[in-house]
């Protein structure tokens, strides 16, 4: 008669109670077993308290955790709004004077406020093509064209009779829908019936009619769809014009095997110098830099990291131009250099290409400007051009994958 009374006094001082099966040790055994000795109550009571203290400190742990996210984000969410107002009245207004100066530079690498992104990236990619809105509505107009005679052919003797280059567009527009579906698929708005997906079909296949002499590769998707998402459907296409005309995305795109090896040449010389353990590492294995680079370079990173840090390695990519591509690339080996130093080849293949998505921005760009390109006092651009000039040289065992 007495029991329950204790039994809820006892609970009643419980400060701290987890919400699980942990306060049970603390129960009487049911009436059918041996009651329990005083001192297994007491264990048990020792056993409860230390559990109960350790849930305290696990919950008091995960408050400071959240309270120093949020005053971090506040801070972040600080620094964004005042940098927008430096960008927007001192910095947009007066471009070309300003974009070159020390305060902006500094200011640019930690990262432009996304109400300021598009502009800036149109601005520092430029517009050597000097496309206009009016150019691109007249190949969009054809592509649609195509993709309306494409659907409307019934037979393959049709396609044979249109001929290989009819044959190659078709196969650009088939990819091009092919590769809509797998671009940012957990975002759930490039997909068909997604808020830009007719959007990025209509920029992908515009630019396929453009240049048809390069025509699509998988993973321009990736670079349209983040585009696409800090600029207007025109500027987007003007944008992605004239960064796939830059000599590296030019090589990659079009598969100039002899360029691209130059390019893993380059990155191995500033790879040796900054990581010589790691290189050393991949080096026993023969893994080369194709096997890993090509993604993150077709990509320009946005497939391989999470979009908002993306869109921030594409600030400094806007600033830099291609180096910095590579110095991200060896920013990323640094960050995991203790892991991949643990690895063989195909774990660290796989580890490469599918990057942990706890990456942060801040950890990543901290072993991004630990980063020195520079060797023997040779800059990017010199190590770059005394490859060039040597065109054996740059054939010469660098990546066997590509040659096969």
């Amino acid at each position: 008669m007495c029991k329950p009374p204790l039994q809820s006094s006892r609970r009643k001082n419980i400060e701290f109670e987890p919400l699980s099966t942990t306060a049970l040790i603390l129960e009487d055994r049911p009436s059918n077993l041996p009651a329990k000795s005083i001192e297994e109550a007491l264990r048990h009571r020792q056993e409860y308290d230390e559990m109960v203290a350790e849930a305290k400190k696990r919950e008091i742990k995960e408050a400071h955790k959240r309270k120093k996210i949020m005053k971090e984000r506040f801070k972040q969410e600080e620094n964004i709004a005042s940098a927008m107002v430096i960008w927007i009245n001192e910095i947009l207004p007066n471009w070309e004077g300003m974009r070159s100066t020390r305060r902006v530079r500094e200011l640019w690498w930690q990262g432009l406020p996304p109400s300021v992104r598009g502009k800036v990236w149109s601005l520092a990619v430029g517009n050597e093509l000097n496309i206009t809105p009016e150019l691109y509505e007249i190949f969009l107009s054809r592509a649609k064209e195509r993709w309306k005679s494409f659907s409307e052919t019934s037979s393959e003797n049709d396609i044979e009779d249109a001929g290989a280059s009819a044959a190659d567009r078709e196969a650009s527009l088939e990819l091009i829908k092919l590769d809509i579906s797998r671009t940012f698929p957990s975002l759930y708005i490039f997909q068909k019936g997604g808020p830009y997906h007719d959007l990025l079909h209509s920029v992908l296949g515009a630019y396929t009619c453009y240049r048809p002499d390069v025509g699509y590769v998988q993973g321009m998707s990736f670079i349209a769809a983040v585009l696409i998402l800090n600029l207007e459907e025109a500027d987007a296409f003007i944008a992605f014009a004239n960064l796939l005309n830059k000599p590296c995305q030019l090589a990659f795109f079009r598969v100039d095997h002899s360029m691209m090896l130059k390019y893993f040449a380059a990155f191995e010389v500033f790879f040796e110098e900054n990581l010589p353990k790691l290189f050393l590492h991949f080096k026993s294995y023969n893994l080369t830099p194709d096997i890993y680079l090509i993604d993150w370079i077709f990509t320009l990173y946005s497939k391989s990291l999470p979009l908002d840090l993306a869109c921030r390695v594409w600030d400094v990519f806007c600033r830099d131009g291609e180096e910095f591509l590579f110095r991200t690339g060896l920013g990323i080996l640094r960050l995991y250099e203790d892991i991949l130093l643990q690895m063989d080849f195909i774990h660290i293949a796989q580890f490469l290409t599918k990057l942990p998505e706890d990456i942060t921005s801040e950890k990543l760009f901290s072993c991004i400007a630990a980063i020195q390109m520079q060797n023997s006092n040779k800059k990017w651009a010199q190590v770059f051009a005394s490859l060039m000039k040597d065109n054996k040289e740059g054939d010469k065992n660098h990546s066997p994958a590509l040659k096969s």
